[in-house]
């Protein structure tokens, strides 16, 4: 397939932090070198889609269960030489990945059904997945966001704070389970935590938290 790496990545509907990626896979794209990148979870595929009209070798990582819907939407976008799926999630993270390593991985939302600690633990490995100088963009929901609204963790230190949504907050996303809100600090020190050098954090306009930050 041969796709113009010039075309302007910033289309309707791309969040912010996905802009910043896409335009981080232009600037590394090369004659010699596809820019190599990892998703995960996998989500509906747009955003791997993106990256492949942008020749970028993408590996969508999400539960097994999902192999077969994952495959089917990238067959029906024809991108089936650049887009692959792996079976992996967050919290069952191989030791190895193929494409590693990455210069891209992109996290979104997937962390907060994390206990904090763990979350560290799996930004960790992620960061480690990266060649030198690759980039982590990681998006979680904001513990100043709608979701707080009689969010029982409200007022524990990161650390601690796991807990179920408020009911009507649970049903209106469709998130079971506790989960670990972020402030955008928290997101700072998550992934100073863990290890990478923080470029950049930011709260969206609905509280939502995005953050970048390099492996070095």
């Amino acid at each position: 397939m041969t796709t113009n790496i010039n075309a302007n990545p910033l289309e309707p509907g791309n969040d912010e932090l996905e802009r910043y990626a896409l335009e981080e896979c232009i600037k590394r794209q090369r004659v010699d070198h596809h820019t190599s990148v990892l998703i995960i979870p996998a989500a509906r595929c747009e955003l791997a889609k993106r990256f492949a009209q942008l020749e970028a070798r993408v590996i969508l990582g999400d539960d097994p269960a999902r192999k077969q819907e994952i495959e089917g939407r990238i067959l029906a976008a024809g991108f089936s030489d650049e887009v692959r799926f792996t079976p992996c999630t967050l919290d069952h993270l191989p030791d190895e990945l193929p494409g590693e390593p990455f210069d891209i991985i992109m996290v979104r939302r997937g962390l907060c059904g994390l206990r904090y600690e763990h979350a560290r633990q799996v930004v960790r490995q992620l960061l480690l997945k990266l060649r030198i100088g690759g980039k982590l963009y990681l998006s979680v929901h904001g513990l100043h966001s709608e979701l707080s609204d009689g969010y029982a963790g409200h007022d524990q230190r990161s650390e601690e704070r796991y807990a179920p949504l408020a009911p009507a907050m649970a049903k209106k996303y469709g998130i079971a389970g506790p989960v670990c809100l972020y402030s955008e600090r928290n997101l700072f020190m998550l992934l100073l935590e863990a290890g990478g050098s923080v470029l950049r954090t930011m709260t969206t306009t609905y509280g939502n938290v995005k953050g970048v930050a390099v492996r070095v």
